[in-house]
């Protein structure tokens, strides 16, 4: 039996906001007034389920017009799609971002994860509510991770409306220096593909009570505030290949891209041809920066393979992982490298159509991606003769709405397809039945933007950086109890000592945390130890997606892995049972011992140990597998209860 919304009826703003992405609807059976045709036949089935992809777009769609998605709205959405209600109400409570129930225009995200954490995220939420009344109009969220760590605490308003939009613009645009909910490209209203926009955000970070509650309830005139400072401590300095370009060049700017040195690489995949970028990839050593390191030219060779048609491209941009911000810095710093860096990987594998899925949190990244690819499309550089070459590609943006799980690749097709995100099993792998059932290469921002250094200076020099079996420049997110928090650019190789005495560590370190949550902690004693996947793996911790989070003796080491714990229980998409059960049981046992030490926590320890046993051996997907991973080595490596 299917869920049923009774006799619920969207509002003409639902109606309007659906319309305005989706078109109005044709016939009475997708809304539209009744007709006589109508009465003799049904219309429009087959196309509607053919667009079951636009579920995603529609409930933000929703969202961002009204602030929640009621029982009616999600009905209509429905029967545009011909979605059965029992999905789509799965799809829209699968999201962090999405209410079903009524809720005010404005959300103010605060960010409770584990740098915010560590700087006072606790008290300042409680200041904020204190502040905050239900009179305000404003609706206080504790968040996960909002990829702002450098500048921790961190908070995101979103306001629903177009209504809202001017004030929380200004203050959107003072908050993050200079983008906010009207940036270039996105534009108010119905734009390419419908896109439905009429929504404002306002980043605030690092955050005060003061600035906090300005955010979400901006004057109606604001002194300008200056920008913040670039998250890249390295700018201006010569050897950087990866983020060589930010800070230095103007990011909207597509002319300034190509003045140093921009689409050189993809004039030359051009020359090259599909097989020899390939090649070249592979001689590179380049593997995926996303954690799981598996070898970039392998999957894409595998993907070009493939006699299936059409192939897929997917660039995973969403980083949800505590401490990772890397990609946002890239997508923010130097948006067209990834555009063009998307069209090399694309034009390599046979591919003619790309999906950039990113994080919903991100509204800077997403203003400028937008411009971007739109001026990109303007310029020839996208569509359907790139540069003359006879090669077509177009690059379409899709909002993630907070789910940790949809950086799992199989997840994120299921994101994109328009159902829950839930990891599939495997095989089939992505690279022979992905987004859509077919061929789709997957990989993440840092992972494609070292492919235009690997074109432009050649396999063999790019191969000469790191080390022989860690290639290339590798990005590390460095947060939490450091002078210079921001992201890195090392040679792989490089210690864990670099790093930090590059971020200017605090006395009195207590623990370094690598890899994020999914990560593990390395002593004070231990940062000797080299920044390679091989190099971490031998000193029993793990590189991860680069994070670097360090804890001075003034951060409560149990106040952190209970909060590990809260974030993969609430992140964790319930589908197999070692993870959905294990992450409450281990949440459950450090509330248990958290005040405890010694004999008193033994039983609760040997019970953590099982569970995470069980979680890493039987769990569907990498976030059962590593969510013990940092509550163990706290454990093992730092005697976090004796």
């Amino acid at each position: 039996m299917d869920l049923r919304f009774g006799d619920s009826k969207p509002t003409d703003e639902e109606r309007a906001a659906v319309d305005a992405l989706l078109g109005p609807p044709e016939s009475s059976w997708e809304g539209a007034d009744r007709s006589d045709a109508d009465l003799r036949w049904a219309r429009g089935g087959r196309e509607a389920r053919d667009r079951r992809d636009q579920l995603l777009p529609a409930l933000h769609a929703l969202n961002d017009r009204v602030g929640w998605i009621s029982e009616g709205a999600l009905d209509y959405v429905c029967r545009r799609l011909t979605v059965p209600p029992a999905e789509a109400y799965g799809v829209a409570t699968f999201y962090a971002m999405f209410s079903v129930r009524p809720r005010p225009a404005t959300v103010l995200h605060v960010c409770t994860d584990l740098a915010c954490t560590a700087a006072g995220a606790s008290e300042l939420c409680a200041a904020v509510e204190a502040r905050l009344g239900p009179e305000s109009g404003v609706k206080v969220e504790r968040s996960p991770c909002l990829g702002l760590c450098e500048r921790a605490p961190a908070c995101l308003a979103i306001r629903a409306g177009e209504s809202a939009r001017p004030a929380l613009e200004d203050e959107a645009v003072q908050a993050e220096g200079g983008s906010g909910g009207a940036a270039p490209g996105d534009g108010k209203g119905k734009g390419r593909r419908g896109r439905n926009t009429l929504h404002a955000t306002a980043v605030c970070a690092p955050a005060t009570p003061d600035r906090a509650i300005a955010a979400a309830t901006p004057p109606e005139t604001a002194p300008a505030e200056p920008a913040p400072e670039t998250a890249v401590p390295q700018t201006g300095t010569p050897a950087l290949t990866l983020l060589h370009r930010i800070g230095t060049v103007d990011p909207t700017s597509l002319d300034d891209y190509r003045a140093h040195g921009g689409y050189t690489a993809l004039r030359r995949a051009f020359a090259l041809g599909p097989a020899a970028v390939i090649r070249e990839v592979t001689d590179a050593g380049l593997v995926g920066r996303g954690g799981a390191a598996f070898p970039t030219g392998r999957k894409w060779q595998a993907t070009a393979a493939q006699p299936d048609h059409p192939h897929y491209l997917v660039c995973n941009a969403d980083e949800s992982e505590p401490g990772t911000f890397k990609d946002r810095v890239l997508m923010e710093g130097d948006p067209y490298a990834l555009v063009e860096a998307m069209t090399i990987a694309a034009y390599a594998t046979g591919a003619h159509r790309g999906y950039l899925y990113l994080r919903g949190e991100y509204p800077r990244a997403l203003a400028r991606l937008t411009h971007a690819i739109e001026q990109a499309r303007t310029r020839g550089l996208l569509g359907d003769d790139v540069l003359g070459q006879g090669y077509a590609f177009d690059i379409e943006i899709r909002r993630g709405a907070g789910a940790y799980i949809c950086g799992e690749e199989t997840a994120l097709f299921n994101s994109i397809e328009g159902h829950r995100g839930e990891p599939r099993s495997k095989p089939p792998f992505p690279v022979e039945k992905g987004l859509f059932g077919k061929p789709t290469v997957e990989n993440n921002v840092e992972t494609l933007v070292n492919v235009l250094p690997i074109l432009t200076m050649g396999a063999e020099a790019y191969a000469a950086i790191g080390t022989p079996t860690s290639t290339g420049p590798k990005l590390f997110c460095v947060s939490g109890s450091v002078a210079r928090p921001g992201v890195y650019e090392l040679p792989f190789g490089a210690t864990l000592g670099d790093v930090l005495a590059l971020a200017g560590v605090r006395d009195n370190l207590r623990a370094v945390l690598l890899g994020g949550a999914a990560g593990g902690f390395v002593r004070p004693d231990e940062l000797d130890v080299p920044l390679t996947f091989e190099g971490t793996r031998e000193a029993g911790t793990t590189l991860g997606s680069g994070v670097v989070m360090a804890f001075d003796d003034t951060v409560p080491l149990p106040r952190l892995l209970l909060r590990i714990a809260e974030f993969f229980r609430d992140e964790s998409c319930g589908q197999c049972v070692p993870c959905r059960v294990g992450t409450v049981r281990q949440e459950e046992a450090l509330h248990r011992i958290a005040d405890r030490t010694g004999a008193a926590a033994a039983d609760d320890i040997a019970l953590l140990r099982e569970v995470g046993r069980a979680m890493r051996d039987a769990s569907i997907c990498g976030l059962g597998q590593t969510a013990w991973n940092a509550v163990e080595s706290a454990i093992d490596r730092l005697g976090a209860y004796e």
